[in-house]
């Protein structure tokens, strides 16, 4: 199964699942695929942001000396 995010001409999006893009395409092409909000029925695929985990734990932010970061001498915020 995937998960597209989809948008009707008149530019309201929502989510919509398939089989896979196959199914996608053969629902659109055939006008099965119906905006829950007007009806309307000339879908196309919006705009994703990819979600992307990253492999494996990640470092430590890096923590600010015991005397801390006041007056802009911080080398942790400096090289930042």
């Amino acid at each position: 199964m995937i998960l597209y995010s989809v948008q009707c001409s008149h530019g309201h999006v929502f989510d919509e699942w398939f089989s896979n893009s196959g199914d996608y395409d053969l629902k659109a092409a055939a006008q099965e695929i119906i905006c829950p909000e007007c009806g309307d029925t000339a879908i196309s695929k919006a705009i994703m942001a990819p979600n992307v985990s990253k492999a494996g734990a990640s470092a430590p932010a890096p923590q600010c000396p015991s005397g801390g970061c006041g007056g802009g001498g911080c080398a942790f915020a400096n090289g930042l």
